[in-house]
């Protein structure tokens, strides 16, 4: 004979769901507490509503890039651990009167507070006309525009790299001579 298949009565169901949820306790007091309370409780009705994410516009997500790329060139976090001076200062042999100086000389991990602002300008500014030339391959633009955006982005590209090797050689007196 085969065996007959055990079915379940509801006091059966009630008891193995609870056994099973992990309150196998037959003491009539826990029962109690545990289903008094919630026969007079409601919870409230809460009329909450899932935020909505609105992502950045992409202009905003370019401007941050932009600005975080600057504070890292400009050596931010250089600035921020050593403390160096905005500014540093040298006496001159003949006279005696004491003039700024904006690059710290002969030394290349060092640099003042100016000195890296600067830099990283120019970094910035090498970026920013490589930009303006990628402008300037649009082919929905105007020519006037293209050739606007084509100048500007040269003469920027240009500009930066001139300036960044004159201050590599005032930094570095007998760099690449």
């Amino acid at each position: 004979m085969a065996p007959k298949p055990e079915t379940q009565t509801p006091a059966t169901s009630s008891a193995s769901s609870t056994a099973a949820a992990g309150f196998s306790s037959v003491d009539p007091l826990f029962h109690l507490l545990r289903v008094l309370p919630y026969s007079f409780l409601r919870p409230p009705r809460l009329r909450l509503k899932i935020p909505t994410l609105t992502l950045p516009s992409p202009m905003t997500v370019f401007t941050l890039v932009l600005l975080t790329y600057f504070m890292v060139v400009s050596g931010i976090i250089y600035d921020v651990i050593v403390e160096p001076p905005g500014i540093g200062s040298t006496q001159d042999r003949l006279t005696g009167s004491v003039r700024p100086v904006v690059f710290l000389p002969g030394r290349v991990n060092g640099q003042y507070i100016i000195e890296g602002l600067s830099s990283g300008f120019m970094f910035l500014l090498g970026g920013i006309g490589i930009i303006l030339m990628d402008l300037a391959l649009d082919r929905n633009r105007a020519k006037s525009v293209k050739v606007s955006y084509a100048a500007a982005g040269i003469s920027s590209v240009v500009l930066a790299y001139v300036m960044s090797m004159l201050f590599i050689r005032i930094k570095i007196p007998a760099y690449l001579s």
